[in-house]
C-alpha cells in the first residue's frame, strides 16, 4: 500500500528554519513525482515545491525561492524540504503528495496527486 508520512513540524521563530521530511512507501521515489504542498486556514492549497527523484528536476513556487530546498533521500525512500528565513506567511499545514505522474512540468495542480500525507503543521512566530 502507498503511504506518505510527514514529520518535521513544528513552531519557530521568524528567521528560523525547520526541515521537513515526507517518508514514502509502497513505491519508489525514482518511478514518480513528489510534491510539498500547504495550505494556511481560509486559503486554498498552494504547490509549494516539487521534485522528480531520477534526474533531480525541482520547481519552486516564487515565494519560496532561494529560501527552501527540496532534495531526496532515495536510500531512505524520503524527500525532505529544507526551509530557511522563515517568515510568519509560511505558517500553513504542509503536505506531502505522490504525482500520478513523473515530472514537475504542471506539479502545480492538485489533480495530478493521486496520495496524500496526513500533514504537519508548521508555525512561524513574529
Amino acid at each position: 500500500d502507498v503511504q506518505l508520512v510527514e514529520s518535521g513540524g513544528g513552531l519557530v521563530q521568524a528567521g528560523g528554519s525547520l526541515t521537513l521530511s515526507c517518508a514514502a512507501s509502497g513505491f519508489t521515489l525514482d518511478d514518480y513525482a513528489i510534491a510539498w504542498f500547504r495550505q494556511a486556514p481560509g486559503q486554498e492549497r498552494e504547490a509549494v515545491s516539487c521534485i522528480t527523484s531520477f534526474d533531480g528536476s525541482t520547481y519552486y513556487v516564487n515565494s519560496v525561492k532561494g529560501r527552501f530546498t527540496i532534495f531526496s533521500d532515495n536510500a531512505k525512500n524520503t524527500v525532505h524540504l529544507q526551509m530557511n528565513s522563515l517568515k510568519p506567511e509560511d505558517t500553513a499545514v504542509y503536505y506531502c503528495a505522490k504525482d500520478k505522474r513523473n515530472t514537475v512540468f504542471g506539479c502545480v495542480w492538485p489533480t495530478w496527486y493521486d496520495f496524500w500525507g496526513q500533514g504537519t503543521q508548521v508555525t512561524v512566530s513574529s
